[in-house]
């Protein structure tokens, strides 16, 4: 059955998203697709003497919130200091056993707070078993 979430413009099919902890839990074993695109700004101007060059923004997709090889998808966003807001995606296929939960990590590393916009997204779909 579809739901409607609180969210204006947005939707989920099946029981397996939870909105408020942002986790997709998987209701059968098998190899899912993800996907999340995330629309990001920076909270506060860049302060001259910031070294933006330097800063990396890694999103990953992460199963039981360990990020580790075979467990994750992920990708790495240099950011430049022109490009506010930005968009930057991650997509591939993991494999979750029934009841295990996947859910998006955004690791900053750029010394100034992001915000994620509306807009972003994040989907899972069972590919097979």
């Amino acid at each position: 059955s579809l739901s409607q979430p609180e969210r204006e413009g947005t939707f989920h099919r099946g029981a397996g998203l939870n909105l408020t902890s942002g986790q997709y839990t998987a209701p059968i074993a098998g190899y899912y697709s993800f996907t999340t695109t995330l629309h990001i700004a920076r909270r506060e101007p860049r302060r001259k003497g910031q070294g933006w060059r330097q800063s990396r923004l890694r999103v990953l997709i992460c199963v039981q919130s360990r990020c580790r090889h075979n467990s994750h998808l992920e990708t790495v966003s240099r950011l430049e200091s022109s490009s506010d807001p930005f968009t930057i995606s991650v997509t591939g296929t993991l494999y979750l056993q029934a009841g295990q939960y996947a859910s998006v990590f955004v690791d900053n590393t750029a010394g100034s707070p992001l915000t994620v916009r509306s807009g972003s997204d994040f989907s899972a779909v069972l590919l097979g078993v």
